[in-house]
């Protein structure tokens, strides 16, 4: 009787195998490739592994498979114009699958992937590139917004104000047309105030 297959899989493998592989290049343990990387008059020497670098970047599996001699020591390759940062960087994603960048430093890491001809980086760089874009529209989007409600809020309490300084002065109008009170005290018999008949012996003077 014939039993059924079963796949055996590991979700740590490829981790615990990139974890390995990083170790041994930060020992320098079984490197075979020296990368010699110029820039402006800065040069730095890199050693790491001929697979790793193959498997990553067609540009390192194009100059590998190339090689004539493929039993002798240590491969030297020598690249210009990549400034040493970016190197170093590239190095540690390839054998991490992660890096930690400048935001400036973004575009040259996308330049760097491109001349390596590494896939994974590039599209790691292009997607980062636009989450950095829509985080800035979505910043510049809420900052319209605010002003325009700081406009609006602005705007309405001015309204306000002018309305109710229109009502004051419109009732100080009205009450300068109406006549003062009299009390009854005020009056004499005939209708005619006290103060009027005070008056009217000077004016005859």
């Amino acid at each position: 009787m014939e039993s059924n297959a079963v796949l055996l899989e590991s979700k740590s493998s490829p981790i615990n195998l990139l974890n390995e592989m990083h170790q041994l290049r930060l020992l320098g343990h079984l490197c075979d490739v020296t990368v010699s990387v110029e820039y402006q008059g800065v040069r730095a020497e890199f050693v790491a592994h001929k697979a790793v670098l193959a498997a990553t970047s067609k540009f390192f599996k194009e100059v590998f498979l190339n090689e004539k001699d493929m039993d002798g020591p240590r491969t030297n390759v020598f690249l210009n114009e990549v400034q040493v940062a970016d190197f170093a960087s590239f190095l540690e994603f390839v054998y991490t699958a992660k890096v930690e960048v400048e935001e400036d430093r973004v575009q040259r890491m996308l330049e760097i992937a491109e001349k390596l001809k590494c896939l994974d980086l590039s599209e790691t760089c292009f997607q980062l590139k636009k989450q950095m874009l829509e985080s800035v529209l979505l910043e510049l989007q809420n900052f319209s917004e605010s002003q325009n409600s700081e406009e609006e809020s602005t705007t309405q309490p001015s309204i306000l104000l002018e309305s109710k300084a229109a009502a004051v002065v419109e009732a100080d109008q009205a009450d300068s047309f109406q006549d003062p009170p009299e009390t009854p005290a005020d009056r004499s018999s005939n209708g005619v105030s006290p103060e009027m008949l005070a008056t009217k012996p000077k004016e005859k003077l």
